[in-house]
């Protein structure tokens, strides 16, 4: 039986983390708005304020749940996880005071599982701590997420690999003290095999930033915090390659399908604040003589709106009802990945139409800075893109169910109702008599 419910001890910690998200976490929204402000090591007066914040969720036992009790997490599950990160969701800073931003949650899961002893004192432990930050540096800029025509290698000289070329949309790169860098390996080897995972010290000689790409919402076109970088024969230590040889892919899998979970239920957190401000804004404003939520129009959007995020949550929560029971050994593995499919593709229209219908509500207001609703829409479009385009993610679903399709047997389709009727009197010629 599908269950989403949580023992009475846990409720109290997501009550306890909804108070303090709405209270605290969203208070460092308005002191620190400035894009990436989360991530900046040189943010003194934000580490400051940052700090206590961080050591009070340490106190209640919330700090950095993502892991699973093998990799030295609380093992909370999926469900509970997801439950979690739609309370963060609300806010920008959440993630960082609770230790559970990106990509430092997915970077930190494969240290756990692929790192060297050495390298987890080095860059685990101080990213688990939230001491320092850390990037995932996969796209390249000549075909962004498609792997089949990545350049940017890594070739072995002697006891050292020599990383060469380009990456496109490194976020945080500016701020991180490492990178992870898929890069090409055996060029001629089959897709899956063709790439293998390094961990690349940010000081290591040779790591270029080109420039810090803005997306649409940032505030300074000049400031982003998506990188394009450069590799100009970066030399690493031959440990610094993490699994084997080839197993690129593999690594990198590790880290995504708990990923977008907890993305899509951070997107179910700010669509539910927006759904507040779109409730208080049609019970608040008088428009034609009578309240906004007296009209037609306006009830249709926050209809829409309610039913189209309870669907899209309960999505969530079933898929990671699935990946706990996986876990649990009572479904197969890879059972949860057509609804992990489901759940990227739905996130960035769920939360697009309710954001947007919550700042259509609130008229040219919406649209002003004075309100957070047009920087939350102009930045929309990014949830379709991160851990890969929303297309690819469409075909792949519909592929997967086409598999288990079967072509009708004869001219017609199986549900063609002459076909069937005929069927049905054969099996019963006498059915119809008076």
């Amino acid at each position: 039986m599908i269950d989403f419910s949580v023992e009475p001890e846990f409720q109290a910690k997501l009550d306890w983390m909804d108070k303090f998200v709405r209270e605290e976490c969203e208070t460092m929204d308005l002191l620190f708005p400035e894009q990436g402000a989360q991530f900046d090591p040189d943010y003194a007066a934000a580490k400051r304020h940052l700090k206590p914040l961080q050591e009070e969720v340490k106190k209640q036992g919330l700090w950095a749940c993502h892991l699973g009790p093998h990799l030295g997490g609380p093992g909370y599950g999926q469900v509970k996880l997801a439950l979690m990160n739609e309370i963060i969701g609300r806010s920008s800073w959440a993630p960082v005071v609770f230790g559970t931003a990106a990509p430092d949650t997915g970077n930190a899961e494969i240290l756990a599982l692929f790192g060297t002893p050495e390298q987890k004192q080095r860059y685990l432990g101080p990213l688990m701590a939230g001491e320092i930050v850390s990037c995932f540096s996969m796209t390249e800029p000549q075909g962004g997420a498609d792997p089949d025509v990545f350049t940017c290698s890594a070739t072995l000289e002697g006891d050292e690999w020599v990383l060469e070329g380009e990456k496109w949309f490194s976020s945080n790169a500016k701020f991180a003290s490492f990178l992870l860098v898929l890069a090409v390996t055996d060029a001629d080897k089959p897709l899956t095999e063709r790439m293998s995972m390094f961990i690349v010290p940010t000081e290591t000689p040779g790591i270029e930033i080109i420039r810090n790409v803005a997306i649409a919402g940032d505030f300074d076109p000049e400031n982003g915090h998506h990188a394009h970088i450069r590799y100009n024969k970066v030399r690493i230590p031959y440990d610094h390659m993490l699994g084997e040889r080839g197993d690129g892919f593999k690594v990198a899998q590790a880290r995504l399908g708990g990923g977008r979970i907890h993305h899509a239920m951070r997107t179910v957190g700010m669509c539910n604040r927006a759904m507040d401000m779109m409730l208080e804004r049609a019970v608040s404003r008088t428009t034609k003589g009578k309240m906004l939520g007296e009209h037609q129009m306006v009830q249709e959007k926050i209809a829409d709106s309610i039913i189209e995020l309870e669907q899209f949550r309960l999505l969530v929560l079933k898929t990671a009802w699935m990946i706990d029971e996986v876990e649990a050994g009572r479904l197969k593995h890879g059972a949860p990945r057509k609804h992990i499919g489901m759940c990227k593709v739905a996130m960035a229209s769920v939360y697009a139409n309710v954001v947007g219908k919550a700042l259509e509500i609130h008229g040219s207001l919406g649209i002003s800075l004075d309100m957070p609703l047009a920087k939350w829409y102009g930045g929309h479009m990014s949830l379709a893109f991160a851990d890969g385009p929303t297309d690819a993610h469409k075909s792949q679903l519909a592929r997967a169910y086409l598999k288990r399709a079967k072509p009708a047997e004869g001219m017609f389709p199986s549900e063609h109702i002459p076909t069937r009727t005929a069927a049905a009197l054969a099996r019963y010629p006498d059915a119809r008599e008076s």
